[in-house]
């Protein structure tokens, strides 16, 4: 049972991480409709993945794929929100060894940059915060729009550890991998 609440775990905090980034990279002037959109943070327990999403979040984005330079995106994820499929392994990922959510309620991401690609592939740069740790990190995001939609895909690969999710007897990689992957859908209605 505790292997798979660390995996569970450690993918939240990715699923939180990629949410962030994609939050940043491609939603200007929209509104994110989060009953479509999924945020899942995949880890490996003993090299079998595991999935785990956020359920709330909200975020303030500024894109225009004309002047891309000039967007910014500023995410904020509710640690508590994050879903295993078990109570019990949610509660176990809001404790302090995971993402402490009582101390850390918010993850965050603050862009600073965003970069075309090439196409409609484009590459933001922000600062992630998970449980008070902060990394730089880039997030490599497809935009695809029709219509009145806009959706933005991508995945992002972190390493647990330096977000300090996962501590004590979890600190340890053997059983639950350090690498986070945060794989992001987001559908968002053009303003």
């Amino acid at each position: 049972m505790k292997s798979n609440f660390y995996l569970s775990a450690h993918r939240a905090t990715l699923a939180g991480i990629a949410a962030f980034s994609l939050f940043g990279a491609s939603f200007a002037h929209a509104d994110v409709d989060t009953s479509k959109s999924t945020v899942i943070a995949t880890t490996k327990q003993m090299n079998v993945p595991v999935d785990g999403q956020f359920r709330k979040f909200s975020a303030q984005l500024n894109f225009d794929p004309a002047k891309p330079t000039a967007g910014s995106a500023n995410v904020s994820i509710d640690t508590g929100s994050y879903d295993l499929g078990s109570d019990d392994y949610n509660k176990q990922a809001q404790g302090k060894e995971w993402f402490d959510s009582a101390a850390y309620p918010a993850a965050t991401f603050v862009s600073s940059a965003i970069a075309p690609a090439g196409g409609n592939q484009y590459r933001i740069t922000g600062k992630l915060t998970i449980k008070g740790k902060s990394q730089t990190v880039v997030v490599p995001v497809t935009i695809a729009s029709q219509g009145a939609t806009q959706t933005f895909d991508g995945s992002l690969p972190i390493k647990r550890s330096q977000f300090d999710v996962g501590t004590g007897e979890w600190k340890d990689t053997s059983v639950v991998a350090d690498e986070v992957v945060i794989k992001f859908h987001l559908v968002a209605s053009k303003k």
